[in-house]
């Protein structure tokens, strides 16, 4: 049996690494039935494995790009392979700390391994904070979003009255697009960000090897094999 969860470019990911992030989450209900406890589980391992891998390449990532990263203040930071950067590169602002608070809205759009390892680690927050800043969105963009959305601006006097936004109802019922582009824009730069991390993620990943019962949650050479995210 080895003493790691997964190779890591060649270097070994500690079962350490997994365990924190388990006893960050809890575990399901123990009143299931033991056999479908047992491999919700091995599953639960299995998840808790690609949390650590994506918390360990980001680490990688923020370092190679020289980014400070934001300390976590809260409990279960799986966080704990690499030093932060010196101080005379710390030169670029931390994340907010808000990213930190895990939603349901957030396990919708990213999935719950992406959505929990945002909410657990530092450095991956740095980075998708980082990806954001990077990401431009043209104006066009930000006019289409709100043309194409009309149900998005109502104001709010247009909702209490039951407005249709699809029936040509007057501008007044509309929040000013030069009121709702920075929103937009920022909602925009938000998706595209996550975009960017997904395809950063899908890239870092491709070469790591996991050990026996630490293998993802949906591939089939399992045999508690289920496609979840």
């Amino acid at each position: 049996m080895t003493d790691y969860a997964a190779l890591v470019h060649g270097e070994a990911l500690p079962k350490e690494r997994v365990d924190a992030v388990l006893n960050a989450v809890p575990p399901r209900d123990h009143e299931t039935h033991p056999d479908t406890f047992a491999r919700a589980e091995r599953q639960r391992r299995r998840w808790a494995t690609q949390v650590a891998v994506i918390d360990e390449l980001s680490q990688r990532a923020c370092k190679e790009r020289r980014l400070p990263i934001a300390p976590h203040r809260g409990a279960g930071n799986c966080a704990t392979s690499h030093n932060a950067p010196a101080a005379a590169e710390q030169q670029i602002p931390p994340p907010p700390l808000e990213r930190t608070a895990l939603t349901s809205q957030h396990v919708a759009d990213l999935g719950s391994i992406v959505a929990v390892a945002l909410a657990h680690s530092p450095a991956a927050r740095t980075l998708l904070s980082h990806l954001e800043r990077e990401q431009h969105i043209p104006d066009q963009a930000v006019r289409d979003y709100y043309t194409r959305n009309p149900d998005r601006f109502l104001t709010p006097d247009a909702l209490r009255r039951g407005v249709d936004p699809f029936s040509n109802p007057p501008p007044e019922d509309f929040l000013p697009f030069e009121a709702a582009r920075e929103g937009i824009a920022r909602e925009l730069r938000r998706a595209a960000a996550h975009r960017a991390f997904f395809d950063w993620l899908d890239q870092a990943r491709a070469d790591v090897v996991y050990a026996h019962g630490h293998e993802h949650p949906g591939d089939p050479s399992h045999p508690d094999h289920e496609h979840r995210h």
